[in-house]
């Protein structure tokens, strides 16, 4: 019966991206929605995209055996980027009406800076997506009691969201989140009832979590410990603002305030809700114990859904399904779109300039097709758990993109040669450190990346300015002693 219903809703899904697909009359229908869609829609979108596997089997898998020290970049460094995008960038970015944000880069530094910062944005959603994958194979898995293997499910999950993500492109991402949103809040509201009456109650399982000091943020008050936290922090927070998918929902809004709001409100839905998981997993410790002390041995990211299944009736099953599912479809149907359109803008279209619109449509769904392979072969090749995934995705867009994105945006004498020197000493410190990293260094890669590539705007963009400026007051002190 389970199986069956997962089925129908699987079914639905992919109907509503066939219904959208025949509302795309355009590119920038395909890759933004066409700019026409209200405060409602780009919510959903941007909580149902950030809303993935990752929120409802990594963060509390991992915050079952570390507590909130351990999910500091997500979910907390990911409402941070929401926020900060809310708040400073939405408006500023919709105002340039680009499609991607590497026309950004383009625009305010020219086509080099352009080309590099979108291969980097491409090869950072290797790991997101290929988690959402990972967990696709996971969740088919246990719905056929071993049935179909991981890998036949990851495959079977790629299948279906490569499908209703061409039909439709962002249309179809936006209809398939509004709905999948309201099946992850139901659902999850639904199950946390139900659960934490089996617990002994709501104050009981918090009481727990503290009383194993899960809910502290920092164990380690040294200096190294508090540059650990920052390194942590900073991850998402920031390496997941120079991303196409975040600048896909703001560019999907019907005006600046939509996309604004949509942000933060999809923030603050993000961050409450990856609150409701790692409730319930909580909870499990209460409920069977001996279960969660196998599983952790085991399998930790399977540890809710074994609780689901051997404590819970059927609808409570229905309903945790089709709420993993959908957070996991809703984030790979969106992140597929993203590194897809900046491919096709930002890369291709400098060899094949004189694209059609038609043509522009048919190079996005075969570079979606494209990504979705690349990402799944690499979600069956990988051994990183999905938390571990997501995470590491955006470490390479912090230490190369943030500091050239928030320079371009917010000072005026930020040069391309500043820009590209920040993106060179970025990345390369942090290569060099990952490569040597142990866990008594110090430093965090990321965070000393993210300084070496604020360090290489500085000097690349106020160097030449001051030899320019020296060399300058040379010349008249020069011309000033001719004439006399």
């Amino acid at each position: 019966m389970l199986v069956w219903f997962v089925v129908l809703y699987l079914a639905v899904t992919v109907g509503i991206g066939l219904y959208a697909s025949t509302r795309v009359h355009s590119a920038k229908d395909f890759a933004s929605a066409g700019g026409s869609m209200p405060l409602p829609v780009v919510t959903a979108m941007v909580f149902a995209t950030w809303f993935g596997s990752e929120a409802v089997l990594g963060i509390p898998s991992t915050f079952l055996q570390e507590g909130f020290s351990g999910i500091v970049e997500d979910p907390f460094g990911s409402f941070g980027c929401l926020m900060i995008v809310g708040a400073l960038l939405a408006k500023r970015l919709y105002r340039m009406n680009l499609l991607t944000i590497g026309d950004f880069f383009r625009k305010r530094y020219g086509t080099a800076v352009e080309g590099i910062i979108s291969v980097v944005i491409i090869l950072s959603y290797l790991g997101w997506i290929a988690a959402q994958m990972t967990a696709l194979g996971v969740v088919f898995n246990v719905l056929s009691e071993g049935a179909i293997t991981t890998t036949q499910g990851t495959l079977l999950g790629a299948v279906i969201v490569l499908f209703y993500t061409l039909c439709g492109g962002m249309l179809s991402v936006a209809f398939t989140d509004f709905l999948q949103m309201s099946v992850i809040v139901g659902g999850l509201i639904y199950l946390v009832y139900l659960v934490s009456g089996m617990a002994g109650g709501f104050d009981v399982v918090v009481a727990k979590a503290a009383s194993e000091n899960k809910l502290t943020f920092i164990h380690d008050t040294s200096p190294k410990g508090i540059v650990a936290f920052i390194g942590a922090a900073v991850t998402m927070m920031l390496g997941s603002i120079p991303q196409q998918d975040v600048y896909q929902r703001v560019m999907s809004a019907k005006n600046e305030d939509v996309a604004m709001k949509g942000s933060i409100l999809g923030g603050a839905m993000y961050l409450t809700f990856c609150m409701l998981p790692i409730f319930l997993i909580s909870a499990a410790s209460l409920i069977d114990p001996k279960m969660v002390s196998e599983q952790l041995g085991i399998d930790p990211q399977m540890v809710l859904p074994r609780l689901i299944l051997d404590k819970t009736p059927l609808f409570a099953q229905i309903m945790f399904f089709g709420a993993l599912l959908s957070a996991i479809m809703s984030t790979a149907s969106g992140t597929l779109m993203a590194p897809s359109v900046t491919f096709v803008e930002n890369i291709l279209k400098h060899f094949v300039p004189k694209m059609s619109d038609r043509q522009f449509i048919k190079a996005m769904r075969l570079s979606i097709v494209v990504a979705a392979v690349s990402t799944t072969a690499f979600a069956l090749l990988s051994d990183a758990s999905i938390y571990e995934m997501v995470g590491n995705a955006y470490k390479v867009t912090l230490v190369a993109a943030v500091v050239p994105l928030f320079a371009g945006l917010f000072w005026k004498r930020a040069t391309t040669q500043g820009a590209l020197l920040a993106m060179l000493l970025g990345a390369g410190s942090w290569i060099a450190l990952e490569i040597g990293y142990t866990d008594a260094a110090f430093w965090p890669p990321q965070l000393a990346g993210l300084l070496m590539s604020a360090l290489g705007m500085l000097i690349g963009t106020l160097a030449p300015q001051l030899v320019a400026h020296r060399s300058g007051r040379h010349g008249e002190a020069v011309a000033q002693t001719q004439a006399v």
